[in-house]
């Protein structure tokens, strides 16, 4: 051991006795040293001799006929007594030297405390090794006592940066759990350590002072059990369960400390996953499902302790959406928005577990069932039109809510799936029966009287105030170009209105982007092939004489981005893939784009994924995809390719329901008529087709602008929702004359340095004249300065009480999204545990909000704290 120690200091110790002294007598009694003394590095003039084995005569000899010389003389054994040691007279006149280990530590420790030799030797296994010895350097201070050693030991055993008991016990009790699984009744290797060298009972007294835990026989499992029922009943809005109410800590003031572990552990980037596998361990123990069986979401609302509170609450919410129907939306909104803001349903901390994504797509469902059953409700005459304009105005005001509510629902429950919960299940089947077998119906049944008929839709093809798709160059690009120097046209296939008005408002959500939506009436059939030919620039359309049904752009073939690359450059202007442009990037971008005006930017994601039948169940998928990929595609426009002005459209939309289809949804068709040369689910395309009232038909003559005569083509089209046949997937069409499919969305998205266009983050401030803390429990009341919209941005922070930056609370996080006008409905309140400690009741300390995303610090108010009253009772 001692071959470990300091060897220097040893050496210089001597070094300094013989400027003084040319004989040194060094007895260690313990033999610590003996491997030691050769190494020394003493200097030249001095000659090393062990006592016991050199005989006293033959060291008094060399000793006195070397009256100059210096000499260490070392013993492994104690000073002999005078009257029989031989050496004596030099003895007399020379200096002793004492190098016990105890001494030599507390010096390279730095500890002035010389009461803890005693302690130090006790602690001998530990201090053993230099490693460790280092890293308790490192924490100790100079005036450190007894219980302050053995907790930085601890910590230095535990390998924690952090010596404090909350700290120490976060770290040994993450120990208790490995990848894929919760060793509760084990104790983790480093438990074995700390008995190894005796810091256990310094261990649970230090524990004792933090949250006044005591047990005959105390052991970790038993700790932590405690440590999350006390944190689950400081939380509840009602008695805690009987069963569960032995095992509080029972400290009124201690176990306070329960609560702030629990939210420092379960928000611990690196720990969190071992506090959801141990706590989910310990409430399948206790039976917690059995014992809030009957718990309702206002009394576990404030409680994050267990992942099965969240299944309490969603499965309350749930009844409450079932029974009420709409009417459910007002009140179950806070309480959702409320448990957004908690762990479980945290996306950004558990971007990894299916879990955390689960129960956030729980409420995520929740809410837009609501959503949906509200806004049916507010439908609950029905659906009518007077005329083709008001119905689309209508369909754009509102009713496309029900296609994107509908979607919402079920890309949440799809995100639900790899649990295996069966929660959604009821309303799974309850807004399929409304979206399916009542919306569908009656949107189908109102849009056939505008359609069809004399003085229908299909006879001239428009709306007024709706541009029609084969004009949208000419109408809406050349316009621009007399004052814009380029232009971009982001196409995306089958990207249908009502995620259009989702990318609006994500987009607007930037800083300097203005987005508008407008529409238009995509060209029939509201197929692929027709509609991107009439978004090209052209002069005529036409289709191919034959049987080949190409359709020509100019005289030209339209169908390959080759070909469209011919006809955009007759106008200056190219053609790209939307992810060959996003893989150029910024240098071989703006080689692409050069010095053309016009830039077709095609993106194809929910048509490949949707007009599969492997594939089509994935549609709000790649919806949801493409909202993403769209986004990405603008900003890298606007950021990288100085892009000013980019245009959004699509060449049609599309119908989808999740439920198979019955016989009921099948068109009345047959045989194929003569004169057909394509027959798909939403359409069918020939020339001279006979008349037929079952269907829907036309010329695209009228519904495309082709050139009359063999350049047009006649179609037949399923009424309403309503598929031709089955084959090959039938839950995801396009094609025929439905609002969803033709109603295609327009956006216009525009960089401006306008205030106006400037995005910002709502600003937050403390409610209340008192800066005071009197209770280790503290209720405090946030307030948006404004409400959100569009410039004016929702944020989510993270609240705590500060000493500086020392966390002595625990942390809550809040969400600031409200769009109300009333200032008291923009309130959100707050509820912070202090940590049990000392207070200087004339200091200031802080309570601080920090942006949950960027960690910025936005909110720093002055507080006291003033225990003192509470404390004495």
């Amino acid at each position: 051991m001692a071959g470990e120690l300091n060897e220097q200091r040893i050496a210089e110790a001597l070094v300094a006795l013989f400027v003084s002294a040319n004989i040194v007598f060094w007895h260690d009694v313990e033999a610590e040293f003996g491997d030691v003394v050769d190494r020394l590095q003493l200097g030249e003039s001095v000659a090393t001799i062990r006592l016991e084995e050199t005989p006293a005569l033959a060291i008094k000899r060399r000793v006195e006929s070397n009256a100059d010389a210096r000499f260490l003389l070392y013993s492994n054994q104690g000073e002999p007594d005078p009257d029989s040691d031989w050496l004596l007279d030099i003895r007399l006149r020379s200096q002793s030297f004492r190098a016990d280990m105890t001494s030599i530590q507390l010096e390279e420790l730095g500890l002035r405390n010389v009461a803890l030799a005693a302690h130090l030797r006790a602690r001998s296994k530990f201090l053993a090794a230099e490693t460790r010895r280092n890293r308790l350097k490192r924490l100790l201070q100079p005036m450190d006592g007894e219980s302050d050693v053995d907790r930085k030991m601890i910590a230095v055993t535990l390998r924690s940066d952090e010596a404090d008991s909350l700290s120490l016990l976060l770290q040994l009790l993450g120990g208790m759990w490995e990848e894929g699984h919760a060793a509760i009744g084990g104790p983790p290797k480093a438990w074995t350590d700390l008995q190894g060298y005796g810091l256990e009972p310094s261990f649970w007294l230090l524990i004792k002072d933090a949250f006044g835990y005591e047990s005959s026989e105390p052991n970790l499992a038993d700790l932590l059990r405690r440590i999350l029922v006390t944190d689950f009943s400081r939380s509840l809005s009602r008695d805690i369960p009987a069963g569960l109410a032995h095992l509080r800590l029972k400290h009124p003031l201690l176990a306070g400390n329960a609560a702030v572990l629990a939210a420092r552990w379960r928000s611990d980037l690196n720990r969190y996953r071992a506090y959801a596998a141990l706590s989910s361990a310990v409430a399948k123990e206790l039976r917690l499902d059995e014992l809030i069986g009957d718990y309702s979401t206002e009394d576990l609302l404030d409680c994050m302790t267990f992942a099965q509170v969240e299944h309490r609450i969603i499965h309350d919410l749930k009844g409450r959406v079932l029974s009420l129907g709409g009417a459910a939306m007002g009140s179950i909104q806070p309480l959702i928005d409320r448990r957004r803001d908690g762990h479980w349903a945290d996306v950004r901390l558990g971007t990894d577990s299916d879990e955390f994504r689960a129960v956030a797509s729980c409420y995520d469902a929740l809410e837009a069932a609501a959503g949906f059953l509200s806004l049916k409700e507010r439908h609950s005459a029905g659906i009518s039109f007077p005329d083709a304009g008001q119905a689309v105005q209508a369909y754009r005001a509102e009713l496309y809510r029900f296609d994107q509510l509908y979607r919402h629902f079920h890309y949440a429950s799809s995100q639900v799936e790899p649990m295996g919960w069966s929660v959604l299940h009821e309303l799974d089947e309850l807004i399929e029966a409304h979206y399916s077998g009542w919306f569908i119906p009656a949107l189908s049944s109102a849009w056939a009287t505008i359609v069809e008929g004399s003085g229908g839709m299909l006879e001239t093809w428009s709306v007024y105030g709706l541009g029609p798709q084969q004009q949208f160059f000419n109408d809406r690009v050349v316009p621009q170009l007399a004052t814009t120097k380029r232009v971009f046209v982001v196409i995306s296939d089958a990207f249908r209105y009502e995620a259009g008005e989702e990318l609006v408002h994500d987009l607007r959500s930037k800083n300097r982007f203005t987005a508008e939506i407008e529409a238009m009436l995509s060209v029939l059939p509201s197929y692929t092939a027709l509609g991107m030919s009439a978004l090209l620039p052209h002069h005529t359309l036409a289709y191919k004489s034959g049987d080949s049904l190409e359709v020509l752009v100019d005289g030209q073939p339209a169908g390959t981005l080759e070909s469209r690359n011919l006809q955009l450059g007759r106008y200056d202007g190219i053609a790209v893939r939307a992810t060959d442009l996003l893989e150029l990037g910024k240098t071989k971008g703006r080689e692409l784009v050069g010095d053309h005006r016009v830039i077709y930017v095609y993106h194809d994601l929910i048509d490949m994924t949707g007009d599969k039948q492997g594939s089509e169940g994935k549609t709000f998928d790649a919806v949801a995809q493409t909202l993403a990929e769209l986004n990405r595609i603008i900003s890298f426009i606007i950021n990288n390719l100085n892009g000013s002005m980019v245009m959004v459209t699509a060449d049609h939309g599309f119908v989808y329901q999740e439920s198979p289809l019955d016989h009921a949804s099948k068109a009345a068709l047959s045989e194929k008529p003569a004169g057909t040369l394509r027959a798909k689910k939403r359409y069918l395309i020939g020339r001279d087709l006979p008349q037929n009232p079952s269907v829907w038909q036309g010329s695209t003559a009228i519904t495309a602008g082709t050139e009359p005569g063999i350049g047009s083509v006649d179609f037949w089209l399923p009424k309403g929702a309503m598929r031709f046949h089955f084959a090959g997937g039938a839950r995801f069409v396009h094609g025929s004359a439905m609002p969803q499919e033709v109603i295609v969305p327009l956006i216009t998205v525009r960089v401006s340095e306008s205030d106006k266009a400037r995005t910002r983050l709502v600003d937050v401030s403390v409610v209340g004249a008192s800066n005071k803390i009197v209770t280790n429990t503290q209720r405090l009341d946030l307030i948006q300065s404004e409400a959100v919209s569009h410039q004016v941005l929702a944020r989510t922070l993270k609240v705590s009480l500060r000493d500086g930056d020392k966390l002595i609370s625990d942390e809550s996080t809040v969400t600031f999204d409200s769009a109300s006008p009333v200032l008291g409905e923009r309130i959100k309140q707050v509820v912070l545990t202090v940590r049990s400690g000392t207070y200087d009741r004339h200091k200031d300390y802080y309570l601080v909000g920090r942006d949950a995303t960027t960690s910025v610090e936005v909110l720093r108010v002055p507080f006291r704290i003033d225990l003192a009253f509470s404390n004495d009772f």
